[in-house]
């Protein structure tokens, strides 16, 4: 069996950690190739002494510089990309078969386009290739031939949920219904939500993360982007999208189907199973996650976001069905916001509840219009960011 060429696009990450680690099981079917990543020169180091890679780089020329300095005191035979462009370069390489695209925020949107026009089979765990580019990362996909694989949790259980003809989807499905864990503030009144500090933010009552991606999970705006993400992953309206909070985070997406029939897809709470899917389909392989033991279920429960507060615990959810029946460009701007204010949290600089603010006087500025190419959808992703800025700035 020919060997797969992987890419992980941002390795250093919890994602590209976890790709590593399912990477490692199957060396007879796995060739890591090449590695990047932002700020952490000395993790990518060591995982390039590990994996020995053809190829690494870095998000900046200095990190890139300090990277190969300490790749040559170790006599690596590993090439380090300096180039402006490098991840991009990476992502649409000769030498790559397959892209996990796992950079956290906007900066991963150029190499998820890069990849997608190069034809690669893309496993992607980046949302903003999707919220910020919708139509235009789709398009990119079609148009360079990709085979685009979702690996977040929710949006691989309902591809494992779905029938295997994609056209048939829009005749066959009544509703996809994406489960939530509710984060680690499901059950607090509202006003508690003042006091929140960053440390109780980022700890998940379920999954392993990132500080960035655990406080959108504590405010839910996680759902909302997911929830844009299927929209054009799986081609529905936003009528036919819905969110449910599970808390046991067992049941990870659902697929209900005209005649009355819900597929589910159910799992432990480890981002190897989808990684591993996505990874070996249409075949499976081992993802090195314990199976569920039913016996250990306490039970599975459900709450409907309308109910228990919710709308006012989650004010940031209930928004993504205006900015889904807004111009396209309101899913960037509605991303770039929400960044922009989850950093200044994480910084201080606002409250836990004033992250929803932000996003929301951010759309009102009236800033959302469509973007036809990647650098009308980066300006209109900078502008949305100074307007964040200067609404965090004023909260402060």
């Amino acid at each position: 069996m020919k060997k797969q060429r992987l890419a992980v696009l941002g390795s250093t990450g919890s994602i590209g950690a976890s790709t590593l680690d399912v990477a490692a099981r199957h060396p007879d079917r796995i060739e890591v190739v090449a590695l990047t990543a932002a700020t952490q020169v000395d993790k990518l180091l060591a995982q390039c002494e590990r994996f020995r890679p053809r190829v690494a780089a870095m998000a900046s020329a200095p990190h890139a510089a300090q990277l190969a300095e300490k790749i040559r005191q170790k006599g690596l035979e590993v090439r380090v990309d300096t180039a402006p462009a490098a991840i991009e370069n990476i992502a649409s390489s000769a030498e790559v078969d397959t892209v996990m695209a796992a950079i956290v925020g906007a900066a991963g949107l150029a190499p998820c386009l890069a990849a997608a026009r190069a034809g690669k089979r893309l496993l992607l765990a980046n949302k903003e290739a999707l919220v910020v580019g919708g139509s235009l990362f789709m398009r990119a996909v079609r148009e360079g031939g990709a085979t685009l694989l979702p690996i977040d949790s929710e949006h691989s259980a309902i591809f494992q949920s779905l029938p295997e003809d994609p056209a048939t989807w829009g005749q066959r499905v009544e509703r996809i219904i994406l489960t939530a864990s509710g984060g680690p503030f499901r059950t607090w009144e509202p006003a508690r939500l003042r006091s929140v500090t960053p440390e109780q933010a980022c700890a998940h009552p379920n999954w392993r993360m990132g500080r960035k991606i655990s406080v959108d999970s504590a405010t839910m705006v996680n759902k909302a982007l997911e929830i844009i993400e299927a929209r054009w992953l799986f081609g529905m309206p936003p009528e036919k999208l819905c969110a449910l909070i599970h808390p046991q985070s067992v049941i990870h997406s659902m697929v209900q189907y005209l005649d009355g029939s819900i597929v589910a897809q159910l799992g432990t709470p480890d981002m190897r199973v989808p990684i591993a899917y996505g990874l070996a389909w249409p075949q499976r392989m081992a993802s090195g996650s314990p199976a569920l033991d039913f016996g250990a279920l306490q039970g599975l429960t459900f709450e409907d976001m309308q109910s228990h507060g919710h709308p006012a615990r989650f004010p940031s959810l209930a928004l993504v069905w205006q900015v889904l029946r807004a111009p396209e460009g309101a899913c960037a701007v509605f991303n770039a916001a929400n960044e922009v204010a989850v950093e200044a949290f994480l910084q201080g600089r606002i409250r836990f509840d004033q992250i929803h603010a932000v996003i929301q006087s951010t759309l009102e500025a009236g800033a959302c219009h469509p973007a036809p190419d990647l650098p009308a959808l980066l300006a209109l992703d900078a502008s949305a960011r100074r307007t964040a800025q200067e609404a965090a700035r004023k909260l402060a």
